[in-house]
């Protein structure tokens, strides 16, 4: 939507707090709609860009207890994630 997110590449992930909203792909804010509660943004990551090989989410399935990866989206440190189960919305 034109809107600037972060100054550069490097404030993206390193601790600056995202500009303007974050829209899904039905266009709703997630940083504001309720249907977000956890604004986490998934990524299957180490907190220095690799693959989080045990935890990305890969062979889950809807009845598995697996765990990957997110961090949370107010942070402003998208790679510095924790485990979450996968089967959280």
């Amino acid at each position: 939507q034109g809107q600037l997110l972060a100054k550069s590449w490097s404030s993206l992930f390193g601790g600056a707090a995202l500009r303007g909203p974050i829209y899904s792909f039905n266009g709703r804010n997630v940083l504001a709609d309720p249907l977000w509660p956890r604004r986490l943004a998934w990524h299957g990551s180490t907190p220095r860009g690799g693959h989080a090989r045990r935890w990305d989410c890969q062979g889950w399935r809807n009845s598995g207890t697996a765990q990957g990866m997110a961090s949370a989206l107010g942070e402003g440190r998208l790679l510095a994630g924790q485990r979450h189960n996968c089967s959280a919305p």
